[in-house]
Formats: C-alpha cells, structure tokens, sequence
C-alpha cells in the first residue's frame, strides 16, 4: 500500500497535531513494514534524521510569506495535497487533523482530534471560521473512514456530523518513551533552574484557548494561596495570548487583580524535551479543561508520575482513569482549589495517585496507536 500523508504540522511539534503525526511516522514502520508512506509537505521542511533516511518527502512550492497563511493552509488541503496524491499515484490518503478535501482522486482517511470549532461558539464566531467549519463539515462524509482520539470525540463526530458509527473509529493516542520518572535527575535540576523554578511548585502546562479554563484556575488559586502559595508556587508555563486580545484573557492581568501574582509565575513556552522535567518536579499538575478531544498533557503527567488534578469532562476521564483527582464542575473553583490543596498537603492522596499514574500510563502506547491504524487504513482502502 502507498500512502500519502498530509505533513501540514510535521514542522510544528508543539501542537498537537504535529505531535500526532510524529508519533505516527515514528511507529508505522514497525507497525506494518507493508506500507510505504510519503509525507505532503506544503513547504521546504527538515526532517529529523529518523524519518530522513526512510521517508519520502514531497514539497509543495510556496513563498515563505505565505506558507503559514489561512489561505494557503486552505490550498493545500483542499488542491495542493489531492494533486500530490495522484502525482505520486497514492493508494490511500491520511489527514491526520481536521481537514478533508471536498474532492480526492484516491480514498482517504482524515483523523479528527475534536469538535471544539462546533461545540463552543467562541471559535464559530468569525466569519472565516464559519466558512472553515462548514468547508470541512460538509466534505467529511467523502472519507472512506475517520479516526477519533476518543469514545467521547467519536460519539461526538457521528452525533454532531451525522457520520455512521461503523465509519468513525476510536484509536487513542500515547506519549513518548520519554515521559517517565527519574527521581533526582541532574538534568532535572539543570532545567528547573533555566525557567527559575523553585524546588515545589504546582504546575499548569498548556494552551490558553477559553476552553483549557486557566482563567478559572486562577480563581480556584484564591483558595490555595493563603496557605500553601509562598511554598507551592503555581507556575503557568506557555506562550501567552497577545495582550489584547478579545479572544483571550490577560490572565497576568487578572492573577494581579485577584491579588495573587506574588505566587503566580509565568514562565512562558517550554521547550519539547524540557517538559518531562517540568511535570516530574511539580508537587501537583493542575488541567481545569471544560473539553478535550483526547487530552494529552495529564497523560504526559501521568507517566512522569506526576499528582493530577484535572476535570470530569469529555475525554478526560477516559484517558486518566482512576489515576487523577477528578472535579465535577470546572467552573467550580472552590472544589477546584480544595482539590489541588488536597493533593499537596496529604501524602496518602500524593502516594495513591502516583501507584495508580504509573498503572494507567501503561495502558497507552504509540505501537498499539500505529497498528490499530493501520489496520484502519486497510479496512478504507478495502471500501475504496
């Protein structure tokens, strides 16, 4: 079989698609040796040196002005990777986000994540966004299959897309090898001090979309503060939202006027390979989601052996288990501050979560995610 799979975010590692598609091309070939995979690239990327030597790559001409732009994201989905399909004579396509062609000359296969642009109206508001969701609604049903992260994402995508249950299948994702423990790493040490991070702290490591709720964390703060703050810190590691910004909150802004910025640290972006350290040095790892399509950063936590607390939302509890302390409500900042409090300050709570963090991390893995694609993607190209 040659398959043809679209490389959008293969230059972008920090999302989640860029790791998703990573973690695909790390695993596939083990996974089904049968099948010959070349990476539609809309620009001139470097591959990393494990997928140079045995990937194919093919590039799509773009001016570098225009590579990132909305509209020539929209080209490459929707003309530049179906003519690369059949250039290439492709058997079978993979999108592995949210964007399917409205015509394709071979079958495909699109993957998506969630369906936060339809299910909260704050990112179905813009009109090119309503044009974007309704392009890629209306050409989903062409797909010979879809791939869910979830059982929550897949009952999604079949109620909200009309889509029937036997085409839609639920695969999980997983981390890398290099999320795991290591107690009194020295390497540890050495990045704890490049973001200047104290010797406990609770932690929070994500986006800033409405959805990921760190402005209710923030509140949930107030609640924790008085008495573990000076020596818990809470430390909100990513890359700010332009001040601003009517889309986010300026949550530098608002830990101010709730009067808990002495302890509150913004550490900004964190490097990829920094991360399992951040996670393995937090007392508690804190992810107040309203949705997830899979949620990938408890995971991370979870393997690294990290306490967390996060919500009983969507995907959430599907992916943690019985491996996290669980809030009913994320916009309950009370239980949301009791919660973290809890988990900081009892170390029967501390040793429990992290017996049962190491059991449920397990419970995922890359290879398992790669056959059981592959096996989807035998199954389309059957029906194609």
């Amino acid at each position: 079989m040659k398959l043809a799979l679209n490389g959008w975010f293969y230059d972008q590692p920090h999302t989640g698609s860029g790791q998703y598609l990573r973690g695909l091309l790390d695993h596939l070939p083990l996974a089904a040796p049968d099948i010959e995979i070349t990476l539609i690239a809309p620009r001139p990327i470097q591959l990393e040196s494990n997928h140079a030597s045995r990937l194919p790559l093919h590039a799509s001409r773009s001016t570098p002005d225009a590579a990132r732009s909305n509209l020539s994201k929209l080209k490459f989905e929707q003309l530049d990777f179906p003519a690369a399909c059949k250039r290439i004579n492709a058997d079978l396509a993979h999108i592995p986000y949210w964007a399917p062609p409205l015509a394709s000359p071979v079958p495909f296969v699109a993957t998506i994540h969630d369906l936060i642009p339809l299910l909260i109206p704050e990112y179905n508001r813009a009109l090119k966004a309503r044009f974007y969701n309704a392009l890629v609604s209306a050409a989903t049903p062409g797909a010979a299959h879809l791939i869910a992260d979830s059982d929550s994402s897949r009952n999604d995508i079949i109620q909200r897309l009309r889509v029937p249950p036997e085409k839609v299948t639920a695969i999980h994702l997983a981390v890398g090898p290099e999320y795991k423990p290591a107690p009194d790493s020295p390497r540890d040490a050495v990045i704890r001090q490049k973001y200047n991070l104290p010797d406990s702290y609770v932690l929070y490591l994500g986006g800033f979309q409405p959805h990921k709720n760190a402005r209710s964390l923030l509140a949930a703060w107030t609640w924790c503060d008085g008495s573990i703050g000076e020596q818990y810190p809470l430390v909100i590691a990513g890359k700010l939202p332009a001040r601003g910004d009517r889309f986010h909150d300026d949550l530098p802004a608002y830990a101010k006027q709730l009067g808990i910025a002495e302890s509150v640290r913004f550490i900004g972006p964190v490097a990829e390979e920094d991360k399992p350290a951040l996670y393995r040095g937090a007392a508690c790892f804190v992810f107040p989601s309203r949705y997830e399509g899979f949620g990938l950063p408890p995971l991370e936590a979870l393997a690294c052996g990290a306490p967390v607390v996060t919500t009983a939302f969507a995907s959430i509890p599907e992916v943690v288990g019985e491996a996290a302390y669980l809030v009913r409500d994320p916009d309950d900042t009370r239980s949301l501050g009791a919660a973290i409090l809890a988990v900081v300050v009892n170390p029967d709570v501390v040793d429990r979560l992290a017996t049962a963090a190491r059991a449920q991390a397990q419970k995922f893995s890359w290879q398992r995610t790669a056959e059981e694609t592959a096996a989807v993607y035998r199954k389309a190209l059957r029906r194609g």
